[in-house]
């Protein structure tokens, strides 16, 4: 599974500008939001490429940054922030 960074911050309680805030002042995303180190950190986040037909403008190409379900753990210890309680399963109670 992963996230895009709106639902990683989502994940952490943050929005998507404090994540993104977080992670450049650590050094983990350049300036265009994309992993700094895209080979050393790729089990944690990935680049997503993409892109669309615009009728006047033709192809359009972006790039976007994914954070793969290892990556949750791994951004909690490097930016110091707690990770949400998993919640209690009460299926089995009658």
């Amino acid at each position: 599974m992963e996230r895009n960074l709106e639902k990683a911050a989502k994940h952490f309680g943050l929005t998507r500008p404090a994540l993104i805030k977080l992670m450049r002042e650590k050094g983990l995303l350049t300036d265009r939001n994309l992993p700094a180190f895209p080979v050393r950190d790729r089990e944690y986040l990935r680049v997503k490429d993409s892109n669309w037909y615009h009728d006047s403008l033709g192809m359009q190409y972006s790039q976007s940054t994914r954070v793969r379900q290892a990556g949750i753990p791994w951004l909690a210890e490097q930016l110091g922030l707690d990770l949400p309680a998993i919640p209690a399963d009460n299926r089995d109670v009658a």
